[in-house]
């Protein structure tokens, strides 16, 4: 007995993946349309610029955990860890992670859902050694810890 086999993909293969494509086409939409992402801050060329244009003067709080390495030997993928102690600091709604010395220094942005236990570990370019800032928004006030990182090698095209 011979077995045929089709060229290419069947009518029922290809209907499949036309569904499963305009699905996923269409998620990124109600998910960008949900988040407001602050664009002055993100365009800001100075570490005063973007934080004005997220908010009031942030106070130092020792609820907010910053840690970031004391010398960085790459600065395209500098770890940062941040934790925020609910009880000091509760009802937190955003957190941004700030580079002084990048040409932007908005490096990252965090909308956290009300009632969400805020930690983050991410990584970040970070252009030479400078202080990197975490500022968080509760109860509509902003708080920041800060940290100065050594870099050995630039992140930003250095």
């Amino acid at each position: 007995m011979t077995t045929t086999y089709q060229k290419g993909i069947s009518r029922r293969g290809w209907l499949r993946w036309t569904v499963i494509l305009s699905a996923a086409a269409a998620i990124p939409k109600r998910v960008w349309a949900a988040v407001a992402r602050p664009e002055a801050a993100f365009g800001a060329t100075a570490l005063d610029e973007a934080l004005a244009a997220l908010g009031d003067t942030p106070q130092a709080h020792e609820g907010i955990q910053f840690m970031t390495p004391d010398i960085a030997e790459n600065g395209a993928v500098v770890p940062i860890r941040l934790q925020v102690d609910a009880e000091a600091l509760p009802n937190v709604s955003k957190v941004s992670v700030l580079v002084e010395m990048n040409p932007n220094p908005l490096a990252a942005s965090f909308d956290i859902p009300p009632g969400t236990e805020v930690y983050i570990e991410t990584r970040v370019k970070v252009a030479q050694t400078c202080t990197l800032y975490a500022v968080v928004e509760a109860d509509g006030q902003l708080y920041m810890q800060s940290r100065e990182t050594k870099v050995t090698l630039g992140g930003c095209g250095g």
